[in-house]
């Protein structure tokens, strides 16, 4: 898991700032060279088959196999290696994702984490589930990326593992909500119905509601069972984030009831963070996911720091949770990086007259906060308690 993530670290930190950088990311293309998109089974150019390799973490040409209904990856990048489609491609999920031959599970790795999808003879869910598992997938991917854990609860690691319930309410209710229990996700598919995810969010007033939003959020909360309760990190954890013993029902009610503190600002990436310990947990897990797969999709399609002209207030070595890492410089770089490139686009999606892309201010509380989550990810426990103080400053865009 470390060096997964350290890997991905280094190339993203040295890539924003090179004239050198290396093409990942979310950008691949077809043998005859057209640019095709992580969703894509088919190129749209010259009708290529397409497969996404979860493994190698890229999307490539394909060629039929020795046996039936078998590929091969066209430039032989893995050897001889064959492979399967998942057995949901031709559904509703529209899976483009490959299975290794001699994996005995008809699905692939991601859609074999479903434990229960809502009714596919209505096709609104229909509709829904094509959203749904696109941002999953995206979810899975970049969780393999990080070398995290990656199990099915269903039939690879019942006690560890995790899965998804993907429900609708019935008509009259009760109403499905949107949450985690035990390694269990349920995600209330009409969340995929963009007009009614839309009053939902104003209705509570976020700045922010997507689907791949959900997941992100929804799988922190699993980690946070997986790496941090009952290890080193939880009394530091406790320290940060603070101490989830507090009655979790209770904090639901006075945030519902009265809203949130009012200086929750300066210590929250949002407002709903400050309801518990434990959403702030998943809500800055969920914020690490967004910045590590946007900078690591605009490093792929050429977007980088040498190429923006601005000039943005950056935060220091002494913002961080753990200045003295030997890493600390890299992630301080990538978070920059963050800043700049969110500082950018925000203002092209005002030029188009849409929300901004990242509708949030970082203080160096929430700085903290994602630097101890990169921390746990990397499997750095020497590192779990802090190293000293951090003066606070003023919140950045």
């Amino acid at each position: 898991m470390s060096s997964s993530i350290n890997s991905s670290l280094k190339r993203l930190s040295a890539s924003w700032w090179s004239p050198d950088y290396r093409r990942r990311g979310r950008a691949y293309s077809c043998d005859c060279g057209r640019t095709t998109f992580f969703r894509h089974s088919k190129c749209s150019a010259c009708d290529a088959p397409l497969g996404y390799d979860p493994l190698l973490g890229e999307s490539r040409t394909l060629v039929a196999g020795p046996a039936a209904d078998t590929w091969r990856l066209s430039d032989r990048a893995n050897g001889s290696r064959d492979y399967r489609r998942c057995v949901r491609f031709n559904s509703p999920a529209r899976c483009n994702w490959l299975v290794p031959v001699e994996d005995p599970s008809p699905t692939c790795i991601s859609c074999r984490l479903n434990r229960t999808i809502a009714d596919m003879d209505d096709l609104d869910n229909r509709r829904y589930l094509w959203a749904i598992e696109k941002a999953k997938r995206r979810l899975v991917s970049e969780l393999l990326a990080l070398g995290l854990p990656v199990k099915s609860k269903i039939d690879e690691d019942p006690e560890h593992g995790v899965a998804f319930d993907f429900l609708r309410s019935p008509p009259g209710g009760p109403v499905v909500m949107t949450g985690h229990a035990g390694g269990l996700i349920t995600l209330n598919v009409e969340e995929a119905d963009d007009a009614r995810r839309e009053k939902i969010r104003q209705d509570l007033r976020e700045p922010y509601r997507t689907l791949v939003g959900h997941f992100r959020h929804e799988i922190g909360h699993y980690y946070w069972d997986r790496l941090v309760a009952g290890t080193v990190w939880h009394e530091p954890c406790r320290a940060l984030f603070g101490d989830e013993r507090a009655d979790y029902a209770a904090a639901l009610r006075a945030n519902y009831e009265k809203g949130p503190p009012a200086d929750w600002p300066s210590r929250h990436i949002s407002s709903y963070a400050s309801t518990h310990p434990w959403e702030d947990w998943a809500e800055s897990w969920a914020h690490y996911l967004h910045m590590a797969d946007s900078l690591d999709t605009a490093i792929g399609f050429g977007f980088t720091g040498r190429k923006i002209r601005i000039e943005v207030e950056q935060f220091t070595l002494a913002d961080l949770y753990a200045p003295g890492h030997p890493g600390a410089r890299r992630f301080l770089s990538l978070v920059n990086s963050w800043v700049l490139l969110t500082t950018v686009v925000n203002e092209l999606s005002r030029s188009m007259g849409q929300p901004d892309f990242y509708p949030f201010r970082m203080p160096p509380a929430v700085l903290r906060k994602l630097h101890f989550i990169h921390l746990v990810v990397r499997g750095q426990e020497a590192y779990a308690s802090p190293v000293r103080n951090r003066p606070r400053r003023s919140s950045r865009r």
